[in-house]
């Protein structure tokens, strides 16, 4: 993919996107992003999470989707190939921590770069924000994925819903 053009009306008032009025556009591929619970985006986030975490990892629904307060605060993005939703992840930002989250890419869709393109919208969207800091809990088997993109490793590795994660950070300004 060559290039990426970023759609947004909001930046251009400096109020943060309340809808889905923002576009990255990227070869074929196209990046949503949305802070509407109703809107298809977050459906489309919805499902993939479903697929993803529910059904292929096991993580009971009501805490993969454990705050209402939580999904509506953050921002969601979905990444559509050729028209299909294929990955998702959110930014939730909580007083002074801004946390990547809930990254998942449809089983037929993986290892085609997607997870790559939404942690760099993500990273986009921080820096555009003036956000100084990125923290995640990353899946262990994902771990090179982040460290790709300068996230570095703290602390000890834990469990959190029966999967074992470690803490990361990436400062972005």
């Amino acid at each position: 993919m060559d290039s990426v053009a970023v759609y947004c009306e909001d930046r251009k008032t400096g109020l943060k996107p309340s809808n889905e009025q923002c576009v990255i556009i990227q070869g074929m591929r196209i990046i949503k992003q949305t802070r509407d619970t109703l809107s298809e985006t977050y459906k489309d986030a919805l499902a993939i999470r479903y697929a993803v975490f529910v059904r292929e990892q096991g993580v009971p629904y009501t805490l993969e989707v454990a705050s209402a307060i939580d999904e509506a605060a953050a921002v969601h993005f979905v990444l559509y190939d050729n028209a299909v939703a294929a990955g998702t992840v959110r930014l939730l930002t909580r007083e002074d921590v801004s946390l990547v989250q809930r990254m998942a890419v449809s089983a037929d869709k993986r290892g085609q770069g997607i997870a790559d393109e939404l942690l760099s919208a993500v990273i986009d969207f921080a820096r555009a924000d003036n956000i100084p800091t990125l923290t995640l809990h990353a899946q262990l088997t994902a771990l090179g994925l982040y460290e790709r993109f300068g996230f570095a490793p703290f602390g000890n590795v834990f469990v959190e819903a029966g999967i074992q994660h470690i803490e990361m950070k990436k400062k972005i300004s």
